[in-house]
């Protein structure tokens, strides 16, 4: 079976958009985001609804870029990290775009761009779609985790969730930052069961990912100018490494979106960041523009995301990955 599915119509990312807290603004691309807030509330009385706020603003700017009205969008794909994604499903209401809730945890960005093009590609009635993830620090934190009041100390193999998001719209177009192939990911479970170590429960899917992605387009990592995940942060990318190289498979252009979201020690961010608005931001903010000025032609996009909830962790469950792929090309 070949996994890898080549997109028959040409479908285009025509505008995204990135909005940020106080934290990811500090961090090495602060300059590069849309919109950020210092005070993490984007305006909202609690950290859940501002999760939900960071998405509205993220398409509200991308709607912006792309001189659109909402009502031009036909579908929205669209997850975060609350239950039942209603940071996603209560920020965008007021759009009133038809709804697809996701959740793949950090890897929801993977699914809502695959889905979304494959949506496009296979629907003629439909002519532009939208993709929104976010994340909050503190939203993620007393759901996965432990009261913020609890102040608990953090293991050197921690990631921090970002207080982030990223809206994207696709339609169809042949010019432009293309998806031209995508690839859903295996769920794989290697038996962690550290919360706080989600790199190792990620990794193995990521590189389950890529091998599987080169054997079956036939291609070889120096095909491409960028081979970025996200979140594996740096634990998982070391672990990444490890595991490829044991296929005789070296990334010397290997990028993780939760390595590059904060200064490593400045930040004090431990292994790095995540969420399903790490890559999000990452890709919209830095990765995006260097592919529509031409610094790079093709890259491969591989969000990583831990699937557990706070039920499985409490009962002792292990932690299983995923990770899809989209090729994003400039034609």
């Amino acid at each position: 079976m070949n996994r890898v599915l080549r997109l028959q119509v040409p479908i285009r990312i025509a505008a995204a958009a990135s909005a940020v807290g106080y934290e990811e603004f500090r961090g090495p691309l602060g300059e590069k985001f849309d919109f950020h807030d210092d005070s993490d509330r984007f305006g909202e009385s609690t950290f859940e609804r501002a999760e939900g706020e960071i998405g509205h603003i993220a398409l509200n700017l991308a709607l912006k870029k792309a001189g659109l009205s909402h009502t031009e969008i036909d579908l929205l794909f669209a997850g975060d990290l609350q239950n039942q994604c209603v940071a996603s499903s209560g920020g965008l209401l007021s759009f009133g775009i038809p709804y697809i809730g996701l959740y793949g945890a950090c890897s929801t960005l993977g699914e809502g761009l695959f889905s979304a093009a494959l949506a496009l590609s296979g629907a003629t009635a439909l002519s532009r779609v939208a993709v929104v993830t976010t994340s909050h620090n503190s939203a993620a934190e007393r759901q996965f985790r432990l009261p913020l009041e609890y102040g608990g100390q953090r293991t050197p193999t921690a990631q921090w969730t970002a207080t982030a998001g990223g809206a994207f719209l696709l339609d169809r177009e042949k010019q432009g930052v293309l998806i031209t192939h995508v690839m859903a990911g295996r769920i794989l479970d290697y038996g962690i069961r550290d919360p706080a170590n989600m790199g190792a429960a990620m990794a193995p899917a990521a590189a389950d990912s890529i091998l599987t992605y080169l054997e079956k387009t036939r291609t070889a990592p120096e095909d491409y100018d960028a081979i970025v995940t996200g979140d594996l942060g740096r634990e998982g990318s070391a672990l990444l490494s490890e595991l490829l190289l044991k296929h005789s498979v070296r990334l010397n252009n290997h990028s993780d979106c939760g390595s590059m979201l904060y200064y490593e020690k400045k930040q004090d961010s431990h292994a790095g960041g995540s969420g399903c608005g790490c890559s999000a931001a990452v890709l919209a903010a830095h990765f995006l523009p260097l592919l529509q000025g031409g610094a790079l032609r093709r890259m491969l996009l591989i969000p990583t995301g831990a699937l557990m909830s706070p039920s499985s962790i409490a009962q002792g469950g292990s932690i299983a990955g995923i990770a899809p792929v989209v090729c994003l090309e400039v034609l």
